[in-house]
């Protein structure tokens, strides 16, 4: 097993460092040009649309607003990794891996801008809002349904069952470490009934469907970010003399002669690099199948949400875990990641610190498991509708969840990462020739804001991309214009103009548009691109 175990890691470090990394970064880097770096661009859009209103599903109940989408997605990408993996990275490459970690995600926000957008415009109509991901666009986008389908595959198993076991693990570990601390017995049995605990939770909430998992989600992700922003704001302010000492450390380990020379840099880059990735999940392909379930009247308005995930995951969550362990100064030859951060609180704020993170991490871990089975189930309708087939499908989580909280799983996170890396690739090669598309969509995105209009889109705005099923009509009305001081735009324009276009052959009265009073704003039909923006 040991064998396998270092055949393993030789293969994932070689796959990750030679092709992975090096094909995401140039992608990012021509994402983020092509887009006129729009993850920073349009930084404060993202914020606003965020409060989009959502439309209303088949069934009368209300769609997946896009602040919903963003907590499921947040969900799945704020977990153990934050504190485990964050702390990981720093023992393996040194303090230089948090500006790398801080970098790669600035440069992936292009990246998961193009795959969010795409997502959205190829999504398809469930009776409940809708559905999408990779595999929906490599399907309808690039008409490759086996490349669509290995990509439902690669994600389900990856996130679906061995995320979801290892985020178990991370709650019964977590579990045992607070029993310990206040001297009750720890072992297996207490796994087992911690396996049995959240076999219980998780069955509750997946099986009530995405907006169950939406509503745990929106209520969880908040609480969760603050409680443990707040424990990081401690631990700075009780050491706030530290603070330039840390900042230090992680720009000298990043760029130092001394490190360049002993090959830290490299380390640091690599680990930063690799973990950014794992955190904040940019270009990997699993966000999207969150951000396509929004309900909103642009298709670039929820790959801008999105992209603020990453920021969201990286700049805050994951930051606050470093400098609690960088100013705890640890031991970087002998302490492992968990060890490391549950000593960095403990130092710092006590005893009681070790209960509060079980909490955080318990709540971090169960979202995460939560993101993670929506997912598989996401993929596995693109595979196969069968609704028995699905009710198989959540009792394999559940057993996965259950077989996590009671097994070491060391070999299954290395297993994990190769699955996970082949998932990206897979993605990446997929959004390298459908850009173009996020690019049109984000020109005409950006014409309506330059106008001061609330961006609406339907397939009748560019009629001449193909099996796009949820836009409307290639051959309908254009939307309205929206002013954005004249409240939310609709969340389905394509659905209400499909209804407008109905009365006015029946000879009614044309649809919803400006009082007589109100003063139109500036016409966008979005035909007329500007320079630069083909």
């Amino acid at each position: 097993m040991n064998v396998l175990n270092v055949l393993l890691v030789t293969v994932n470090d070689f796959f990750w460092s030679y092709l992975l990394i090096p094909l995401l970064v140039v992608l990012a880097v021509y994402f983020t040009v092509r887009s006129g770096f729009v993850q920073l661009r349009l930084l404060p859009e993202m914020f606003r649309v965020l409060r989009s209103s959502p439309g209303t599903a088949p069934d009368g109940g209300r769609e997946i607003s896009s602040f919903q989408a963003f907590a499921i997605s947040a969900a799945s990408r704020v977990g153990t990794g934050n504190i485990v993996g964050v702390a990981t990275a720093i023992m393996l490459g040194g303090p230089g891996a948090v500006f790398w970690m801080w970098a790669m995600s600035c440069v992936l926000g292009a990246a998961a801008f193009v795959e969010s957008t795409l997502a959205q415009l190829y999504k398809v109509r469930t009776s409940t809002g809708f559905r999408g991901g990779p595999a929906y666009y490599m399907l309808h986008g690039l008409g490759q349904r086996w490349m669509g389908a290995l990509f439902a595959v690669l994600i389900t198993v990856t996130f679906s069952l061995v995320f979801n076991s290892v985020q178990a693990n991370s709650i019964t570990g977590a579990i045992s470490t607070s029993v310990q601390e206040l001297g009750a017995p720890t072992g297996w049995f207490l796994s087992v009934l911690v396996g049995l605990a959240l076999v219980g939770l998780t069955a509750a909430v997946v099986f009530g469907g995405v907006r169950r998992i939406a509503t745990v989600a929106q209520a969880l992700v908040p609480l969760m970010a603050i409680l443990y922003i707040l424990l990081g704001l401690a631990v700075v302010v009780l050491n706030i003399g530290e603070l330039p000492r840390v900042v230090g450390d992680i720009f000298a380990s990043a760029f130092g002669l001394r490190e360049f020379t002993a090959g830290g840099v490299g380390a640091a880059l690599v680990q930063g690099m690799r973990r950014g990735m794992f955190s904040n999940e940019a270009g990997l392909g699993s966000a999207p199948n969150a951000g396509a379930t929004a309900s909103v009247s642009h298709p670039a308005k929820q790959g801008l949400v999105q992209t603020l995930g990453v920021y969201f995951d990286t700049w805050l969550v994951c930051s606050v875990t470093a400098f609690i362990v960088l100013v705890y100064n640890p031991d970087f030859t002998t302490e492992t990641g968990a060890e490391v951060t549950q000593r960095a609180l403990q130092s710092s704020l006590g005893s009681w610190s070790v209960h509060a993170l079980t909490v955080i991490l318990f709540l971090l871990a169960f979202t995460s498991v939560l993101g993670n089975y929506y997912y598989g189930e996401s993929n596995l309708r693109f595979l196969d509708a069968d609704p028995q087939h699905m009710t198989y499908f959540r009792y394999a989580v559940l057993a996965a969840v259950f077989i996590g909280s009671v097994a070491p799983l060391t070999l299954v996170w290395n297993l994990a990462d190769i699955s996970m890396g082949v998932m990206a690739t897979v993605n990446l090669v997929a959004l390298a020739p459908l850009s173009a598309v996020a690019f049109r969509l984000l020109g005409d995105y950006s014409r309506q804001l330059r106008n001061g209009l609330d961006p609406q889109f339907t397939l009748s705005k560019m009629p001449d991309l193909r099996n796009v099923e949820c836009w409307g009509p290639a051959s309908g009305s254009l939307p309205d214009d929206v002013q954005r001081g004249e409240g939310e735009a609709p969340g389905d324009p394509a659905s209400a103009l499909a209804e407008r276009d109905a009365d006015t052959r029946d000879g009614g009265a044309g649809g919803a548009h400006a009082d007589p009073g109100e003063e139109e704003g500036p016409s966008d039909d979005g035909r007329d691109e500007g320079p630069g923006e083909r």
